[in-house]
């Protein structure tokens, strides 16, 4: 009965110990966004860099909860601190950097083929923060 016991009690000890370093927490993955702001009646596009968004999980579908909260954020400081009213805001998100920046690359150059101006909005000007719950 004892050897039964322990054996019992070793298996669920390397259990726990192997599931604690091979489990993952759901979201444990860092979200990078960008944004655009263009306008029909403007050569002046915005972009932002790649940003890392501390605390945000993509939801179960892949998407960024509130994403059109992003959108605002960005719409409100082209409007606010640029002075530029009707700009409409895209936001483009990840959990992988390097696909992101990738995805940033092919955007800003297909308005710099159209001839569009493109500004760049340093970290330091602009960036994006996790909306309120």
């Amino acid at each position: 009965m004892m050897k039964y016991v322990r054996m019992l009690l070793a298996v669920v000890v390397t259990f726990v110990v192997c599931s604690a370093f091979t489990m993952k927490k759901g979201g444990d993955k860092p979200v990078y966004v960008f944004g655009v702001a263009a306008s029909f009646n403007d050569t002046v596009v915005y972009y932002t860099s790649v940003q890392l968004v501390d605390s945000v999980v993509l939801d179960k579908h892949g998407f960024l909860p509130q994403r059109e909260l992003y959108a605002y954020q960005l719409k409100n400081y082209v409007e606010y601190e640029q002075h530029k009213p009707n700009y409409t805001c895209m936001i483009y998100f990840s959990e992988n950097k390097s696909k992101l920046e990738r995805e940033a690359t092919k955007v800003v150059g297909k308005y710099q083929k159209n001839n569009m101006s493109m500004q760049l909005l340093k970290k330091e000007e602009f960036s994006f923060k996790k909306p309120e719950e």
